[in-house]
């Protein structure tokens, strides 16, 4: 039988190191909320594959869907021979889409080819060729996606130049002190001292960063930011490659907010973790570009396309935004809890909408004092008890929740008592250092 030890040795010769990975074990089978390694140990699925998998591994609706379209063909190119579910998904998309305006969706392959082509669409559209992204931000890997990803280490590190005519704002993060009005004057100086808001075709901007910590962007700012693209004729991008598909309590993040974005980006869940992503967007803008100037030969895979048909049913049928509510609220609990019962003052904030949850991690009490430290540290115990997380943030101290949504009641309790002892015992070991 092979080992993680023995596959580990394999990845190391034959893998890149630029290509980092969160464990030195390998996957064998995994079902709803649960993985299992090639050495037969089990583990609590808090990470879904990155927010891939919300209504969980393998499920069976999804599986059927793609055994019948197996059934049938694997690949045509839907720039050469059109297919049918192709076109019901993106119809789906397009009545699903929050605000009232026509609708239209394309499909592509990985959420940077998303955020890329958005840019394409906004900047045929306007005629411009500036974009305005935040501080924190992730938008993926590829040229310009990095370009306006806000995280230097380890996304821009060494690649450059970057690409031109992108700026950075400050994103509104309550916890950090950077206030809604705080970013609208960096957006007002920015518009004053670099580019005129004439020469910009997009803002871009995920309603909850994902890679950037998990902080909410405030309704208020994102009704403003609406506000000012249609006074300046900027098409706004919402980034709902981690935010959508339920994971919030809504099927679109941006819908908590009441706004309606010229263009939506799409990925990770919607396919139930077969590789799909999309931009959805006003009818008018998506047709600016001329034939011939979107697609790709795998873009809009017919086995993903039946995947994500069956990940909307799913939604719909299981009541997915109702039950990300019930789970965050599950999650949220239990760690503010956490700080009576065990008096940890590492615990610095407990926030996000529906069940997109974070924590994060500080030192005494002090959000000014990120403790990268002991977020690493808990990721490490947590996966060799049982249990998989994952950290994110601009300072690298936050841990994120993201539970499939069709987890039981008892999975996420028992991935929580993991999460709970396994923070204790770093905790108290933490104190019992200092005192020495």
């Amino acid at each position: 039988m092979t080992t993680n030890a023995e596959l580990q040795k394999i990845r190391e010769t034959a893998v890149p190191r630029g290509v980092s990975n969160l464990l030195p074990v390998f996957a064998a089978r995994a079902q709803n909320a649960e993985q299992w390694d090639v050495d037969g140990k089990r583990y609590i699925d808090f990470a879904a594959g990155i927010a891939v998998v919300n209504t969980g591994h393998l499920h069976p609706t999804v599986k059927a869907a793609v055994a019948a379209q197996l059934e049938q063909f694997s690949h045509t190119c839907f720039q050469v021979t059109q297919y049918e579910s192709y076109v019901r998904l993106a119809d789906k998309l397009n009545r699903l889409a929050p605000g009232p305006t026509p609708k239209k969706t394309l499909f592509l392959t990985t959420g940077a080819e998303a955020t890329e082509n958005a840019v394409k669409i906004a900047r045929a559209y306007t005629k411009r060729t500036a974009v305005i992204a935040f501080a924190g931000a992730f938008h993926g890997r590829t040229m310009f996606a990095m370009g306006m990803t806000g995280k230097v280490a380890p996304y821009k590190a060494d690649f450059g130049p970057m690409p031109g005519e992108i700026y950075h704002l400050p994103f509104p993060a309550e916890y950090l002190g950077i206030t809604p009005a705080d970013s609208l004057k960096a957006l007002d100086t920015l518009f004053k001292s670099d580019v005129g808001p004439a020469r910009v075709a997009a803002i871009i901007i995920e309603p909850v960063q994902g890679e950037g910590g998990f902080y909410p962007a405030p309704v208020e700012f994102l009704k403003e930011l609406r506000r000012l693209c249609t006074e300046h004729g900027i098409v706004l991008i919402a980034d709902e490659v981690q935010t959508g598909f339920a994971r919030t309590g809504k099927l679109f993040a941006v819908e908590h907010a009441g706004i309606e974005p010229d263009l939506m980006t799409v990925a990770k869940s919607l396919a139930g973790g077969f590789p799909l992503s999309g931009v959805i967007g006003k009818a008018e803008i998506m047709d600016a570009p001329g034939p011939g100037g979107l697609g790709g030969t795998y873009a809009g895979s017919p086995i993903a396309c039946a995947a994500a048909l069956a990940v909307l049913e799913v939604i719909e049928k299981e009541n997915l935004c109702a039950r990300a509510n019930t789970i965050g609220a599950q999650i949220k609990q239990r760690l503010n809890s956490l700080r009576g019962k065990h008096g940890l003052t590492c615990i610095g904030d407990v926030r996000g909408p529906g069940a997109m949850v974070a924590l994060e991690l500080v030192k005494n009490g002090d959000a000014a004092q990120p403790d990268a430290d002991l977020a690493k540290a808990l990721v490490a115990r947590a996966a060799a008890s049982g249990l998989l997380i994952l950290s994110c943030g601009t300072r690298a101290n936050v841990i994120r929740f993201l539970v499939p949504l069709t987890a039981s009641d008892a999975i996420v309790a028992e991935g929580l008592d993991i999460l709970e002892r396994c923070l204790v015992e770093l905790a108290g070991a933490a104190r019992e250092a200092k005192r020495a």
